[in-house]
Formats: structure tokens, C-alpha cells, sequence
């Protein structure tokens, strides 16, 4: 297979804005994709400054209007679902030790995710839950997608956690109705059982598959899994208001 324009590819940008605003954690969180353009090293940076502008919103210390560069750290061409931000090498950071500071600054944002999310949803009317579009999934059927993506990344790291397949049925089973209730359940409950990772949780190398997992891969895949589909639905809210 060549290398050409017709080859998605997956990003890993560093900019100077990172550097300037960002805590340790950086841009966690983050999550763009863009077609492969030959040479390119611009970035995404209308993505960039709405990442920006929502943490602002949250109270951090960024500057989503000021300029920035960017820098493509890795470009990765090879392996299985290449595109969507996480093919099975991960990056580079993925497999350095999560610090108690970065794990509470992750923690936090997602926090801040989860609350945006159930707040678009909250007074959706069930027939806009499960209207269906022309291509992809129901407002619904994303958020069952997004829980039990979030399951996933969990268990990858801790293994059983008590409740957590109670609280996925839940969201599955109980339906559009109950669906601002069923995720605030699952996001207490997983969101406690990632406040009290151990050391050993958080510099630990698990393999499953062809998938180095570790706490830095499940935060980060975590977080930017659930600003992908927040911007998705709120895109497409937007398009139909």
C-alpha cells in the first residue's frame, strides 16, 4: 500500500499553545481527525481552538484566540484502524508512569465532559434520541456506544470493577428516558473507581491483544472518546435546530 493522500492517517500534534497553557497533562483529551495531506504540517487548528474554548469554559487558564503552532510529533501509516486516533502502538506517552497530579487533571476534565454531555442530552425528546440519520448511529445508540467504550477502557486497566455490568445494562436496557440518570450512574461509579487507581494501576503494562494498555492510554482514550462523540451530537443538534 503507498503512502499517498489516499491513506488516512493518525496525528500526534504538539503545539506551542500546549506549551504555553497546558498543564503537564497537555491536550488530553483532544481528539480530530483530517485527511492525509502530503507534507502537511498544519494541524487541525479550528479543533484545536474549540478544545481550547471548552476548557475555558471549565475555568482553565487558555488562550483559544491566540496564535499557536503545531508540530507532527509522529505520523503513523501502518497497522489496524488507522485514522481514529489509536492504532494498537499507541504513542509515546501512553506508556509513561501517571502521575497523582496528571491522573486529578484528567480526571477533572472528564468530569467536565461527562457534565456537557448529559446537559446536550438531558431534555431531548425521545423521538429526536432515536431519530435515525442518513449514515451513523441514533443520539441513543451513541450513547450506549460511548458507555460501553468507557466500560472497556476500564476493565482494560483494573479488570472487574463491582457494578460496572449492572450500570451498562442499565443504559442499554432502560432507554432514551432514563438515559441522563443511567450515564450519571456509570460516570459516578467508574469515575470513583479511577480516583483510587494504585501506583502499581497507574505504571502498569497490560497486554490484551495487540493493545499495550495502560493508565495514560485508558485516560487519554477516555477522554477524547467522549469529546468525539459530544462534538458529533452537538453538530448534529445543531444542523436540526
Amino acid at each position: 500500500m503507498r503512502n499517498d493522500d489516499r491513506i488516512p492517517a493518525v496525528y500526534r500534534i504538539r503545539t506551542q499553545a500546549q506549551e504555553n497553557h497546558g498543564s503537564r497533562a497537555g491536550f488530553a483529551g483532544l481528539h480530530c481527525t483530517r485527511a492525509n495531506h502530503r507534507g502537511s504540517s498544519t494541524g487541525n487548528p479550528e479543533s484545536i481552538r474549540l478544545f481550547l474554548s471548552f476548557l475555558k469554559s471549565h475555568g482553565e487558564k487558555v488562550k483559544p484566540e491566540a496564535d499557536f503552532t503545531t508540530k507532527i510529533v509522529v505520523h503513523i501509516t501502518e497497522g489496524s484502524w488507522i485514522g481514529q486516533g489509536d492504532p494498537p502502538s499507541g504513542f509515546e506517552p501512553d506508556f509513561q508512569p501517571l502521575s497523582e497530579a496528571d491522573l486529578k487533571i484528567n480526571l477533572q476534565r472528564l468530569g467536565w465532559l461527562q457534565k456537557d454531555f448529559i446537559q446536550l442530552i438531558h431534555e431531548l425528546p425521545r423521538k429526536k434520541m432515536l431519530a435515525k440519520p442518513e449514515a451513523g448511529r441514533t443520539i441513543h445508540e451513541i450513547a450506549e456506544h460511548v458507555s460501553e467504550s468507557h466500560g472497556a477502557y476500564l476493565r482494560y486497566l483494573t479488570g472487574k470493577v463491582d457494578g460496572l455490568s449492572e450500570a451498562l445494562k442499565a443504559v442499554r436496557e432502560e432507554g432514551p428516558d432514563a438515559l441522563s440518570a443511567t450515564l450519571s450512574d456509570l460516570w459516578q461509579l467508574t469515575n470513583a473507581r479511577l480516583k483510587i487507581l494504585t501506583a502499581e494501576e497507574r505504571t502498569a503494562k497490560i497486554t490484551h491483544g495487540q493493545l499495550i494498555w495502560t493508565s495514560r492510554r485508558c485516560m487519554r482514550r477516555m477522554l477524547e472518546h467522549n469529546w468525539e462523540h459530544l462534538q458529533e451530537i452537538a453538530k448534529r443538534l445543531a444542523q436540526h435546530s
